[in-house]
């Protein structure tokens, strides 16, 4: 995957626009799509950074290594992030899964897919309110709604992904790697529950990454 991302360089020149390229997991950018040949200004291996979303703005997404490296990242548009957090997340289990269980051992590998399921957590938070605030008005904003509701379809699609490969993951390890792999079953949705109304659950927001800490002007 690849496309533009705006990244926080500094306090004196803010949000600057980089092209940004996901291969092989490792997520480098360069100043313009232009500049490719020209190698890349600085890259990432997606396996060892924490994903984070932000709970206020809704393009934005921060990649940690915790105690060396914080990026800061802004998509054009809520479904731009969506996008770059799937292909990410997805990028990660797949390192995570041939890689770490093997190299870095099978706790590690858990610990990742359970900050992966926080992420997609926190995600899916954020937008069941936007479809909230939009549906709650005096004239409900209806593609806002539809917008939203896709976004969170396809965040439950990933989040249910990698609740299976942690069972696959737990059954596996217990066993010495014989049994076959745990396949969850998924509700139907479709299904009409016999009440009408909606059953929500209060929780409180994250708050969100401090910014105390600047890049360099890359």
């Amino acid at each position: 995957m690849e496309g533009i991302l705006w990244k926080w360089t500094n306090y004196w020149n803010g949000w600057q626009t980089r092209w940004f390229v996901l291969e092989n997991g490792i997520l480098s950018y360069y100043k313009s799509q232009e500049e490719v040949i020209q190698g890349c200004k600085g890259s990432v291996k997606v396996s060892v950074c924490q994903i984070n979303v932000n709970n206020i703005d809704n393009t934005r997404l921060d990649l940690v290594i915790p105690g060396q490296q914080h990026m800061y990242l802004r998509a054009p548009s809520p479904q731009d992030r969506q996008k770059w957090l799937v292909a990410l997340g997805s990028a990660k289990a797949c390192v995570d899964s041939k890689i770490d269980a093997l190299a870095a051992g099978f706790d590690n590998s858990i610990g990742h897919k359970k900050s992966e399921l926080r992420l997609y957590c926190d995600l899916m938070m954020q937008q069941v309110h936007a479809i909230k605030s939009a549906a709650s008005t005096e004239h409900p904003e209806v593609q806002k709604i539809e917008d939203a509701s896709s976004l969170l379809a396809a965040t439950c699609d990933t989040f249910i992904r990698t609740l299976e490969d942690i069972m696959k993951l737990t059954s596996t390890s217990g066993t010495g790697g014989n049994v076959a792999p745990y396949e969850m079953t998924v509700p139907n949705l479709n299904k009409t529950n016999s009440s009408n109304k909606p059953q929500t659950a209060n929780r409180n927001p994250k708050s969100s990454l401090n910014r105390s800490l600047s890049q360099d002007n890359r």
